[in-house]
């Protein structure tokens, strides 16, 4: 009987405790924490870092209180100590988190993204918690358990071959600056065509146009190609190729009346009458017979079309003025003429 109530004097005490940690502490930093203007204590807190810290607090008093009992000491202590350490690795795993999202409120974390990282390390520490847990319970050293890991290494590697391997490509992926978060990226094997939204130790998870979630396995992106579209957001214009084709039968000379006519557009009035004057002087300055149109230079209604598609996207307020900018003929095919148009809008949505 008096063993029991010791017991429960024992569970009433922690109890006590963890109410003071819960209720009294805990609520006193959650205070302090929404009163600060740092923003990191604000996001180690709804990690639950605090929170599950406070966890610690009634296994310290049953830890040492544990003396109480001489015959089950030995057991109350070695459980303590277990629960302590699982304590102290979900409060890890918190803080890592926390630093994970901390990180990201920073503009290098879309560059250099850390999460696969933190997951080995979340990796070798639970490894080594396990290990330290059984030698807890075994009453063993852990240095024991430590040495015949090494015959472990092969079922290891086949356990964690996926982390092995997203491991090396992640780090191939960061010092090659191949992929970043934010980055359009497409991959058609996989059907991705999106902007990038996480990295982790395994994967990389795009976001389609479409707001569906592509999965692509990080030494997917080693071994296979990909697009990265970060050249051209970068770059502040986005490239429009198109080719316009012709109906070659529609092609002729310009007479004076299309001229005419043509000169009341806006964009080539200019165009017309100094081509106008340049071709006069060219053939009145080599006695070009203009009777005949083969003779001499003359214009044509394509080269005409050519001159107002270049005025009109040069006027044009989403068009790159600093970037390639071409308008040309291409070899004819059998659908038509090509007038291909090579530009950059600065535009890239």
């Amino acid at each position: 009987m008096g063993i029991l109530l010791l017991a429960v004097g024992v569970l009433i005490i922690a109890f006590i405790t963890n109410f003071i940690a819960k209720r009294i502490l805990l609520s006193a930093v959650r205070i302090f924490v929404k009163k600060s203007r740092t923003k990191w204590d604000d996001i180690l807190s709804e990690r639950n870092v605090f929170d599950r810290l406070s966890h610690i607090a009634p296994a310290l008093v049953i830890y040492y209180l544990a003396n109480i009992f001489p015959a089950g000491q030995e057991t109350i202590e070695q459980l303590a100590i277990v629960y302590i350490i699982l304590v102290g690795v979900f409060v890890y795993d918190s803080f890592l988190n926390a630093v994970v999202d901390i990180y990201r409120t920073y503009e290098i974390s879309k560059q250099k993204p850390i999460k696969g990282y933190i997951q080995v390390v979340k990796i070798v520490t639970y490894i080594f918690v396990i290990i330290f847990v059984i030698a807890t319970l075994m009453d063993r050293s852990p240095l024991v358990l430590l040495s015949g890991l090494g015959a472990m290494t092969a079922i290891l590697m086949l356990i964690f071959k996926d982390s092995i391997l997203g491991l090396v490509a992640g780090i191939q992926l960061s010092f090659n600056d191949m992929v970043r978060i934010g980055d359009w990226i497409e991959m058609p094997a996989f059907g991705a065509d999106g902007d990038v939204i996480d990295i982790t130790l395994n994967t990389v998870m795009v976001q389609n146009w479409d707001k569906t979630i592509s999965t692509i396995p990080a030494y997917a992106m080693i071994s296979n190609s990909f697009k990265n579209w970060r050249g051209m957001t970068e770059s502040g214009g986005r490239r429009i190729k198109r080719a316009l084709n012709i109906d070659i039968n529609s092609i002729k000379f310009c007479t004076e009346e299309m001229l005419e006519r043509f000169k009341k557009i806006q964009y080539i009035t200019d165009y017309i009458e100094k081509k106008k004057e340049e071709l006069a002087r060219y053939n009145e300055e080599r006695n070009v017979d203009s009777s005949i149109l083969v003779n001499g230079r003359h214009m044509t209604n394509v080269g005409t079309f050519r001159a107002y598609i270049q005025a009109y996207l040069r006027n044009h307020p989403k068009i790159h003025k600093k970037m390639t900018f071409l308008i040309r003929q291409l070899k004819p095919t059998e659908t038509g003429l090509p007038i291909e148009i090579y530009v950059f809008s600065s535009d890239q949505d």
